[in-house]
């Protein structure tokens, strides 16, 4: 721990803004295209008054911190200011040490891996507690004081960096593979914050509902919940299980559910994030690294 920071944090924010840094640089520098977000500004003035994208991510994003710190709370703010350092540092050292990866000619190329490259940065800086600053500390405010979504005010702030891109310095070939960029981003953060967490959460409906639910435990070594319910046609009560399992784990559940009951009614459904005992935490309640 330091300043009640985890170093553990702060070493992979490291790591996710030199990766974000590293495509920003050889993929949308090298091959003239644009960003969302506060990134989207700072190459709308690299492109057009060759001003150094390491320099203007500070100097737009200094203000911000003033403004929202408070609203961030002191470690998110900590490690907001690391990741935002760590970008402006690996941008300064991957445009005087570049690898020339000429794929103008070859746009769809150079977006998928920009695309891959911002999301798996960002993914990575937003699962270990940071974020980069910008449109983030403006969407949390304006959640906070006009009732926006943070979602809403992303996307409008990002659509018009992208127009004025294309307004100022890009072509329109270049801006429909800017959209691929974005999107591929955005895939990919979904990815690396819900990805390691995906499970499977199954309803289970069946006169055997005790038998399933000891038989879960005693060979997949998972907990079920009995839940109470009334069926709308006849009337009557009935206990649903339901049990949340890994997403490997899923075709071994429904093995197990037939051979209690070939006839249970299963209603399986994606769990995009899991806290707890069997995930996050072990059985003495100690959380598991991961």
């Amino acid at each position: 721990m330091f300043l009640g920071l985890k170093l553990k944090n702060i070493f992979f924010i490291l790591i996710g803004s030199a990766i974000f840094s590293f495509g920003i640089v050889h993929f949308n520098m090298q091959n003239n295209l644009a960003e969302g977000g506060f990134t989207g500004i700072t190459l709308l003035l690299y492109f057009v008054f060759s001003w150094d994208p390491a320099v203007t991510n500070l100097i737009l994003n200094i203000p911000l911190f003033f403004i929202g710190w408070k609203l961030l709370g002191r470690s998110v703010f900590l490690y907001t200011i690391i990741g935002t350092l760590g970008v402006s540092l690996f941008l300064a050292i991957f445009q005087n040490y570049q690898i020339e990866m000429p794929l103008y000619e070859d746009l769809f190329l150079a977006a998928l891996f920009a695309g891959v490259f911002i999301g798996i940065g960002l993914g990575i800086i937003f699962r270990f507690g940071g974020t980069t600053g910008g449109v983030d500390i403006i969407a949390r405010l304006a959640q906070k004081y006009a009732g926006w979504t943070m979602g809403r005010t992303m996307f409008m702030f990002d659509f018009c960096v992208i127009t004025i891109s294309l307004i100022t310095y890009l072509n329109y070939r270049e801006a429909m593979y800017t959209l691929v960029v974005v999107f591929i981003g955005a895939r990919v953060i979904d990815f690396m914050q819900e990805g390691a967490y995906s499970a499977r959460g199954a309803m289970i409906i069946s006169e055997k509902n005790e038998e399933i639910a000891d038989k879960i435990l005693s060979e997949m070594d998972r907990g079920a919940t009995m839940l109470k319910a009334t069926g709308s046609f006849t009337k009557q009560e009935r206990n649903v299980l339901y049990c949340v399992v890994g997403k490997n784990e899923i075709v071994r559940l429904k093995s197990v559910i037939n051979s209690v009951d070939p006839h249970a009614f299963v209603s399986v459904t994606v769990v995009h994030d899991v806290l707890g005992e069997g995930f996050t935490l072990d059985e003495n309640k100690v959380p598991i690294e991961r």
